[in-house]
């Protein structure tokens, strides 16, 4: 009964706009420490890479943007579906409002992986399997941020992101799985091989660090922008006008 409470005041922009004031500090504040911590372990406490050396330290900002990438894009499907289906007005805000977030993580992702690629590779870039299916992952982030500003009516460009976010979907596990359907220069899995990790704890710990710290990151950047937008969508309503008031 408490969680339904809770899940229904959220689902009323009034509510949603209140709470997730609240939480933008503390989400904030505790994102800023994972960070320090996680940059602290991976760049002075983990060793050096017995065959990369120091250069493997970008992976603490290149993987857990790389999942981010992926987690980010799921979660906006993932609404979109609900505000298709249940017309509910924050699902759509929450979708709006993260793909820029995962553009820009996308883009990070795509930026660090070239920087770590050409030590490793030789090369800046090559249309492997993994970094031609992140690329067109922007490319939809940016197809939606683009449909969205195309369409004035809201309500009608929430449903037309919504439905290019779904159809997206499909390369979410072609970008998971690229490196074991197909033969390609990118790393193979380390972290989730739990049978026989590859990956020595002290390089594992700031990376989830960093992992954590990252979806924080996320979840108080969205809220941020969801309650820009929730004004935005509400200004004619009552309780914003109080709002205004108050302030």
């Amino acid at each position: 009964m408490i969680f339904s409470n809770f899940f229904h005041k959220m689902a009323s922009p009034k509510h949603f706009y209140r709470i997730a004031g609240r939480l933008i500090p503390w989400l904030a504040g505790a994102c800023l420490l994972l960070v320090l911590a996680g940059l602290y372990y991976g760049l002075l406490v983990a060793p050096p890479d017995y065959q990369q050396g120091d250069s493997y330290r970008i992976m603490f900002i290149h993987v857990p943007a790389a999942w981010m990438s992926l987690f980010i894009y799921v979660v906006m499907a993932g609404a979109g579906a609900i505000g298709l289906i249940w017309r509910i007005k924050l699902a759509e805000v929450i979708t709006i409002s993260s793909a820029p977030v995962g553009a820009s993580f996308t883009f990070l992702a795509l930026v660090t992986g070239s920087i770590w690629g050409k030590p490793m590779w030789g090369t800046w870039w090559v249309w492997d399997a993994r970094l031609t299916s992140e690329l067109i992952l922007l490319f939809l982030y940016l197809g939606v941020i683009a449909l969205h500003s195309a369409i004035e009516d809201r309500r009608m460009a929430a449903r037309a992101v919504a439905i290019l976010a779904l159809v997206g979907v499909i390369n979410i596990p072609i970008i998971h799985y690229s490196v074991e359907w197909w033969n390609t220069l990118h790393q193979g899995p380390t972290v989730t091989k739990f049978d026989k990790p590859s990956i020595h704890l002290s390089m594992l710990i700031p990376l989830l660090l960093m992992a954590v710290a990252f979806k924080l990151y996320y979840v108080f950047v969205v809220l941020m922008r969801a309650r820009c937008e929730v004004l935005e969508r509400e200004r004619n309503t009552v309780w914003v006008r109080e709002l205004a008031e108050e302030k």
